[in-house]
């Protein structure tokens, strides 16, 4: 019996071990179902959103939860609920964007750094200390506030000798900066994971046999470096997405993220300290929603840390 276990724990793939231990886990999955809601509300939200998120009714200012409105209304009549749809997808668009930028960004210069070594390693890993040792809340609106002004400026210049209504429209812009700033402050994390797992596979044995093959780093890189870094590299990812939700909630809650008309839960948090302690329901929505999605990628990210760690005995 004891044999036949063992030829069966040996028969299954690391993969297939991780899932096994990853669905043991209660709050792993929760949090996983959390956030499979979360990406649908950010995908079919505004479909589903029983009103418009911009319509305002000046006769139901400040309503408490309701069959009508689930969770109240604010100050100018909007539905809170269909808001919060509405703002999953800034959310996720946000959280999913900036991390495929930084990781693309974290795995070219990591990989490039560990690869190369010397004074290549040197002065890569110097620019992202340099990135790190500032604040990364105060880089972003640092970011923010110096460009977005000009960009502006420009554009109405633009508009101006062409006449062209695109050049009117600047709401992407909102978008694009957030994107940008945080991508900015996230690779250097990315890099340096990558940069040790390099360092640690670059000395195995089937990287030294390709490598006298003839294999070129490129390569090396694609078939042996990324496919074994995948386990931190994917508890990283999750642990980037949860922090770039706080963080766009962040700077949208400071006036220096995505901004009206465009919905977000920052903003939803901002418009509601006036009136919070009157009226409670405006600040209860979003908060809580911030609040559980944080948690689930937190939960996610301890399951899946837990799961794909193969000194864990099943």
């Amino acid at each position: 019996m004891d044999s036949f276990a063992l030829q069966r724990a040996e028969s299954r793939s690391l993969w297939q071990d991780a899932f096994r231990r990853f669905r043991r886990n209660g709050l792993a999955v929760a949090g996983l179902v959390v956030i499979a809601i979360f990406l649908l509300m950010g995908l079919i939200g505004p479909w589903i959103a029983p009103y418009d998120f911009l319509a305002q009714d000046l006769f139901n200012i400040l309503k408490p939860p309701t069959p009508e409105h689930w969770l109240g209304t604010d100050e100018l009549g909007r539905d809170i609920f269909s808001r919060l749809l509405y703002g999953a997808r800034t959310a996720a668009l946000v959280a999913f964007s900036t991390t495929a930028i930084s990781l693309a960004l974290g795995i070219l210069v990591g990989t490039w750094a560990g690869l190369q070594g010397g004074r290549v390693d040197q002065f890569l890993m110097w620019i992202s200390d340099q990135v790190q040792a500032v604040p990364g809340l105060l880089l972003v609106m640092l970011i923010n506030t110096a460009l977005r002004r000009p960009i502006i400026n420009w554009f109405d210049r633009l508009y101006e000798q062409t006449r062209n209504p695109f050049y009117l429209n600047t709401n992407w812009l909102d978008f694009v900066l957030v994107f940008s700033a945080l991508a900015l402050i996230a690779w250097p994390g990315f890099a340096r994971l990558i940069r040790g797992q390099v360092l640690s596979v670059s000395q195995e044995d089937y990287v030294l046999a390709a490598r006298a093959l003839g294999t070129t780093e490129m390569q090396v890189m694609l078939r042996h470096v990324v496919p074994n870094s995948l386990g931190p590299l994917v508890i990283a990812v999750t642990a980037n997405m949860g922090a770039a939700v706080v963080l766009e909630a962040g700077l949208s809650f400071l006036g220096l993220g995505v901004q009206p008309p465009n919905a977000s839960w920052g903003t939803m948090l901002s418009d509601s300290l006036r009136l919070w302690q009157s009226f409670p329901h405006l600040l209860i929505g979003p908060a809580a929603t911030i609040g559980f999605v944080q948690l689930a990628f937190v939960f996610l990210g301890d399951g899946l840390n837990d799961a794909l760690d193969p000194r864990r005995v099943t």
